[in-house]
C-alpha cells in the first residue's frame, strides 16, 4: 500500500507548473493536499478545489517552520514533494555569487531544511514519502547550465544518501528527473541571464545559451516533452506505490539524453554540445 490518503501531503512551489499540476491530481486523487508557494495570492484557488493552502519561502527559516507547523496540525507528514525550484543560467564566472547563493539557498538548502522538518513526524508514524524533484540535469550537465546543474546534482546525491538513512524507520524516498516540461521553466531559466554580468568574452555565449533554451521549451525539440501533468502523474504513482521506484525518469527527452549521457565518453559529450552552443572565444 501507499501512505494513507489523509495524511497530509505538503508539497512546495505551487503556483505555476509542476507543483500547481501535482497539487490538482493529488486532490482529485483524494490526497488531503496542502499547497504551498511563496506568494499565497497565487494559490488562493486552490483551496477552492478541496486544498489546504500556506505561505512557504524556501529560503527563509522562518517560513518554512511555520507552514510544517500549520500542516501538521492535519497530523505527521504523510508525503512531501520538494518542488521549488529555478534555474539560473550564464557562464559561470559572468554569475553573480548573490546569483549562486540564491539558487543554492531555493534549488538545495531549503529541500534539505524541509526533509528535516517533516521527518521526526514521519519516523515517528513510521512511514512517509519524500519526492525529490530533480532533473535530466542531475545526471548530465548543458554549457550555460553549470550552476544550475551543480543543485540539481546535489539533490541526486542528498536523496541517495537520505533513502539509506531514513528507509529503517519506513520512509521512502523518491526522485523525480523530468526533461524539456512545456511550462515557464524555459522562459525563466533564459530570463536568469538579466542577473549576469555583462562579460565581453562571454556575452555571445550567454545571448545564445538564453536562445537555445528558450528555443528548446518552444521549437523542435518540444516535441520530446510533455506538460507538467505527465510529472505529476509519475509523482501520484511514487505516492501510491508499495514499494517505489528510486527514480523516476520523466518524458521522451529524458530518457533519449541520459541514455546518450551514458554511452558517451567525456569527450564525445563535449564534440555534441559544442555543435549546439558556440564556445566562449577570447576578444581577438
Amino acid at each position: 500500500m501507499g501512505i494513507e490518503k489523509s495524511r497530509p501531503v505538503l508539497i512546495t512551489g505551487c503556483s505555476t507548473g509542476i507543483g500547481r499540476a501535482t497539487a490538482e491530481r493529488l486532490a482529485d486523487e483524494g490526497y488531503n493536499v496542502h499547497a504551498t508557494a511563496r506568494k499565497p495570492e497565487s494559490i488562493e484557488d486552490l483551496a477552492g478545489r478541496g486544498m489546504k493552502t500556506h505561505s512557504l519561502d524556501v529560503t527563509d527559516e522562518a517560513s518554512m517552520e511555520a507552514a510544517v507547523a500549520e500542516v501538521e496540525k492535519d497530523g505527521p507528514v504523510g508525503a512531501l514533494v520538494n518542488n521549488a525550484g529555478y534555474s539560473q543560467s550564464g557562464a559561470i564566472e559572468t554569475i553573480p555569487m548573490s546569483s549562486v547563493r540564491r539558487q543554492f539557498e531555493t534549488n538545495v538548502f531549503g529541500l534539505i531544511r524541509m526533509c528535516q522538518l517533516v521527518l521526526p513526524g514521519m519516523r515517528g508514524a513510521g512511514s512517509g514519502r519524500i519526492v525529490n524533484l530533480s532533473s535530466m540535469g542531475g545526471k548530465l550537465v548543458f554549457p550555460g547550465g553549470g550552476i544550475y546543474h551543480a543543485t540539481k546534482h546535489s539533490v541526486e546525491a542528498l536523496s541517495d544518501a537520505l533513502r539509506f538513512e531514513v528507509r529503517e524507520f519506513g520512509v521512502h524516498v523518491v526522485i523525480i528527473e523530468p526533461g524539456l516540461i512545456v511550462t515557464d521553466f524555459g522562459e525563466t531559466a533564459a530570463g536568469s541571464l538579466a542577473d549576469v554580468e555583462e562579460h565581453g568574452p562571454y556575452a555571445n555565449f550567454n545571448a545564445e545559451v538564453a536562445r537555445v533554451t528558450a528555443n528548446a521549451y518552444t521549437g523542435s525539440m518540444a516535441r520530446f516533452g510533455a506538460g507538467p501533468d505527465a510529472v505529476a502523474k509519475k509523482i501520484s504513482k511514487s505516492l501510491s506505490a508499495s514499494r517505489p521506484n528510486t527514480r523516476y525518469k520523466v518524458t521522451p527527452s529524458a530518457k533519449l539524453m541520459m541514455g546518450m549521457r551514458r554511452l558517451m565518453t567525456d569527450r564525445m559529450w563535449d564534440r555534441m554540445v559544442r555543435s549546439q552552443y558556440p564556445p566562449p572565444k577570447p576578444e581577438s
